[in-house]
């Protein structure tokens, strides 16, 4: 199959918003990390994932948002432009269920976007719980980038509120100082990884092809299915793991 032909429907810096048109009344949003090359913005990423695409197509309508400065939704173009790309899809075509996913920087982008616009599910693996200076003790993995952060919007990443379901995913290895901290909820399925760090996490769930399950199920609703998924991927659930 050829790559897809992405729309830009919204270019405001730093932010990007290019879409995907599909089939169908659902809508995922991909938000992007920080990527591989720090001289260009993010591309776009989880592209099979949030279309659902096969070789009949795409089932369904996805955005990819960018953010140039990496910002972890701090810069206040955030909302803005989250709240344009929505209307400019829903203007084209109703929308009845929406799912967010991202990784790292895009988990995060992702959880505070439930904030903003009316998500029904988010996808967010290796979140970090705080990027602010001081807050998670040692942690500078990020630190180019965050030191250029002028002001934090957030101490700490927000868990959506309910009824939208979210789903953090972390890696044990290296990440569970950014996971522990994050509050439990009921609208929250917290899973961890024993045998993955951060960087490992969405690589090993594409590999295994259950991270296009996970979104299936989470669009569903089929939280029994999604957990199925995810452990027979090695997840375990954070209320039964012990470090």
């Amino acid at each position: 199959m050829s790559d897809p032909a992405f729309e830009r429907i919204y270019a405001r810096a730093p932010f990007t918003v290019d879409f995907l048109d599909g089939a169908g009344s659902d809508l995922v949003i991909s938000f992007a990390s920080i990527g591989h090359d720090p001289s260009r913005p993010p591309a776009p990423e989880f592209v099979a994932t949030a279309t659902g695409r096969g070789t009949s197509g795409f089932p369904r309508r996805a955005l990819f948002i960018s953010d140039e400065s990496r910002s972890w939704a701090n810069d206040p173009g955030f909302a803005p432009a989250l709240r344009a790309a929505l209307a400019e899809v829903t203007r084209r075509r109703p929308v009845t269920r929406i799912a967010a996913i991202g990784l790292s920087m895009g988990a995060v982008s992702a959880l505070v976007a439930a904030e903003v616009i009316p998500i029904d599910v988010v996808l967010a693996l290796s979140p970090q719980v705080s990027v602010k200076p001081g807050v998670v003790p040692g942690e500078t993995r990020w630190s180019e980038w965050t030191s250029r952060i002028d002001h934090f919007v957030r101490e700490t990443t927000p868990l959506p509120p309910a009824p939208c379901w979210a789903i953090l995913c972390h890696g044990a290895h290296d990440d569970l100082d950014q996971a522990m901290p994050f509050a439990r909820a009921e609208n929250v399925d917290h899973l961890i990884f024993p045998d993955l760090g951060h960087s490992e996490l969405g690589p090993h769930l594409k590999a295994r092809g259950g991270l296009s399950g996970l979104m299936e199920a989470a669009l569903a609703g089929d939280r029994r299915r999604l957990l199925r998924i995810a452990s027979a991927a090695g997840a375990v659930r954070r209320e039964k793991f012990s470090p």
